[in-house]
């Protein structure tokens, strides 16, 4: 038991060590010219930053410990960090796949860094929230199916990249869903340049474009895909908070940094650092307590996921917010790491699930689960 735990820690030095190191020399790259860390995510991934939440031989099967790693990484940058909840989730659908043969070399490349990987189920999360529609739509053919449609924007992509992508299959009696992999590489995908945005810009986000793309049988990896994604569902939201406990510690970390010179000022501010850290401390605990049974998948533990991811939403604004004001005129800087984690917070706010569909989910799920 002391070796498994001395391996959590190592894991984790590892992972704070080449954030500290190398990414944080990458940040201003990243944020200003759209850099893609390839380099760096792969060091993540060989230390085991970003499969720590999966079973043995690959992983510690802690969530909490995955969730510890995305946050030492968003600290530094919360772009790496939302990449490495990508890489992070879509080692879950190769592990919990139907199809054994993504439980072999896939996984296995996929765990080590040497492919990466990330989720195009942005659609398909806010469909089954009965916000949108499936925008992918697949055909029964001999040896698989066929996939024609686009969606707008997929992260940690690149043309050896992959992700997990649901489309729908109309039949006689209804609608159902294929959970596959989708190749970048594959005929028929086609990878579109998104429009700047005012940050995360180094998180390699395409347009995928869809046209009778093949989908062999042996790369399926649910159908129907509603069961496996109830089963995973908590899990793939929980990991998110990894991101808002980086963001949220980095701008703490920014408020500190100027107390010495301007702390007779701000002492004025709300949020103050110590009850900042406190708040951060008290909500991440609550986060890791859930993380202890992440494949609950009962509507009313999901409630409380939900929760505690939009808690950690409005929680990263109010830190990032507070840390510009701590800092004063040195945090306008467009340079300034404190003008980065503003941007940083909104995605956060805005990314699938954003705080109006958590807040959606939870009064429609709340609906459902009410005694009659």
């Amino acid at each position: 038991m002391k070796q498994f735990e001395a391996g959590k820690e190592s894991m984790l030095g590892m992972v704070r060590s080449i954030a500290q190191g190398h990414l944080s020399r990458s940040v201003q790259a990243i944020d200003q010219q759209g850099l893609y860390p390839e380099n760096v995510l792969r060091q993540l991934a060989a230390a085991g930053g970003m499969s720590a939440h999966l079973r043995a031989p690959h992983g510690f099967n802690d969530f909490g410990l995955s969730i510890h790693a995305i946050a030492e990484v968003g600290r530094v940058c919360g772009s790496t960090g939302f990449m490495m909840w990508c890489q992070a989730v879509c080692g879950l659908y190769l592990q919990e796949a139907l199809s054994s043969n993504l439980h072999g070399t896939p996984l296995a490349l996929h765990v080590s860094g040497e492919r990466l990987g990330g989720t195009a189920l942005s659609n398909p999360m806010k469909t089954y929230a009965k916000i949108e529609s499936f925008m992918l739509k697949a055909v029964p053919v001999e040896g698989g199916y066929r996939v024609t449609g686009s969606l707008p924007w997929v992260s940690n992509l690149g043309p050896d990249h992959y992700c997990g992508a649901i489309a729908s299959i109309e039949h006689e009696s209804g609608t159902r869903e294929l959970m596959f992999l989708l190749r970048c590489d594959a005929q028929g995908v086609t990878l579109k340049e998104c429009p700047s945005f005012s940050g995360m810009e180094g998180t390699a986000t395409y347009a995928l474009h869809l046209k009778d793309c093949f989908v062999p049988a042996e790369e399926v990896i649910a159908e129907p895909a509603r069961p496996l994604i109830k089963k995973i569902r908590a899990a793939f939201v929980m990991l998110q908070c990894g991101m808002a406990a980086g963001i949220i510690q980095g701008a703490i970390d920014s408020m500190w940094a100027v107390e010495d010179q301007l702390g007779h000022v701000n002492r004025y501010l709300e949020d103050r650092p110590d009850a900042m850290q406190e708040e951060r401390d008290a909500w991440l605990d609550r986060v890791l307590k859930l993380a202890q049974t992440p494949y609950d998948d009962s509507d009313a533990f999901f409630i409380q996921v939900l929760d505690a991811r939009a808690h950690g939403a409005e929680l990263s604004l109010r830190a990032a917010q507070s840390a510009l004001l701590h800092q004063g005129a040195r945090g306008y800087l467009m340079s300034s790491d404190v003008q980065r984690r503003v941007r940083e917070s909104h995605f956060v706010a805005i990314v699938t699930p954003a705080i109006k569909h958590l807040r959606s989910e939870m009064a429609r799920l709340s609906q459902e689960t009410m005694p009659a």
